[in-house]
Parts: C-alpha cells; sequence; structure tokens
C-alpha cells in the first residue's frame, strides 16, 4: 500500500507525467541489428522541441505537420530518443520513433532512416487497435520503405483522401491509419529539423 502511494505522489508531481511519454526501443541491442545489418553499433541522444528551438521551433513543427501538438504526447518537453548508427566510425543511418494517440491508445511508431532522410525499415512498437497484426504487418509495413518527407508533404492529418503515394489502409484499421500516418509525417518532420537540416559533423 505504501509502494502504491509513492507511486501516485510521484505522478502528481509537475513534469512527472511528460518524463513518462518518450519513445525508446524496448530492445536498442536487438532492434538495431535487425533493422541494421552490419552495423556494429550505435549511441543515444535526447533530444526535445523546447532544447532545440523552443516555440518558434514548435511552430515551424506544426505547420509543416499541417496539424496542431495537443495532449502529453505533444508538449514542447517531450523527449525524443534518437538513435545515431555506426559503421565503424561512420554514421550509416538513424532510428527515431515517435508516440502517436491511437483510436483506442497510443502508438509507438519508429523509422529507420538512410543518411539522406529515406525510410529503410518501419516499425510499430506499441499498438492496441482492432487492426494490430494488420497494420503490424510486413504488407503494410513495406510500403513505407523508400518514402522521404517529400512524399507527404501533401498529407494533411485527418483527411483520409490524402494519403500519400495512395497507401493502402487495412480494412479494420479506420482511425489508426490515419494516426500511423501522421505519426510517420511527424517523425520525418522532427528528424529534417533534428538532424538533416543541419550539418553533421
Amino acid at each position: 500500500m505504501k509502494k502504491l502511494i509513492f507511486f501516485l505522489l510521484l505522478a502528481a508531481l509537475p513534469g512527472a507525467a511528460s518524463a513518462a511519454v518518450g519513445c525508446d526501443l524496448n530492445d536498442p541491442d536487438r532492434d538495431v541489428a535487425r533493422l541494421f545489418p552490419g552495423s556494429t553499433g550505435y549511441k543515444t541522444r535526447y533530444l526535445s522541441i523546447k532544447g532545440s528551438g523552443g516555440q518558434l521551433l514548435l511552430e515551424r513543427v506544426e505547420k509543416r505537420l499541417g496539424d496542431k501538438f495537443k495532449g502529453l504526447y505533444e508538449t514542447m518537453d517531450v523527449p525524443y530518443t534518437l538513435y545515431d548508427i555506426y559503421k565503424g566510425k561512420e554514421v550509416i543511418g538513424y532510428i527515431h520513433g515517435v508516440n502517436q494517440k491511437g483510436e483506442y491508445g497510443g502508438i509507438q511508431v519508429f523509422l529507420a532512416l538512410e543518411r539522406g532522410g529515406t525510410i529503410k525499415a518501419f516499425y510499430i512498437q506499441k499498438l492496441t487497435s482492432r487492426a494490430a497484426k494488420d497494420l503490424r504487418s510486413k504488407k503494410f509495413g513495406t510500403q513505407f520503405e523508400r518514402l522521404t518527407l517529400k512524399d507527404f508533404e501533401r498529407y494533411s492529418p485527418g483527411k483520409p483522401v490524402s494519403a500519400p503515394l495512395k497507401l493502402e489502409a487495412p480494412a479494420k484499421a479506420g482511425k489508426d491509419f490515419q494516426a500511423v500516418l501522421r505519426a510517420v509525417k511527424k517523425n520525418l518532420i522532427l528528424m529534417d529539423e533534428f538532424v538533416f537540416s543541419k550539418k553533421e559533423k
């Protein structure tokens, strides 16, 4: 009982809620080896909109996304975990995930990206959905391979007819298909702001 009271008090502390909505790989060693065969290691960075540009960056990201950030998943101080993937001393790509509100709960969408920003692999880690099996299927995931942020420029969250490149939604996905598309575009925009628009040393 004492432990329960402690955790309830901890959850009530300022900042506790936002600290819980980061998006980390459950098993980085396994996932890096699976998504980047031939890689020799990785480094982890923690970024946030607040620390990378604050309100001006938030407004720019929202404009590019075509939607406002809202809820605990999208506050300015939400930590974003970026995995720099190495082969020897060279960075060969990145893995980055975002949290997205779905119809029945949170969705964690990870992208494995090549150095230029092209999607190498698409991976859903957490998902509660009637179409969970189909959204996690290889058939659905491979549709995102080789896409870039440019492919999502005409996509606007909440508009079913604007799915980029005629991506096919699983039959029972409903709102969760749109949530996944929003997460992918948000992920690509954040990576462009955090990494690709800056000169990497």
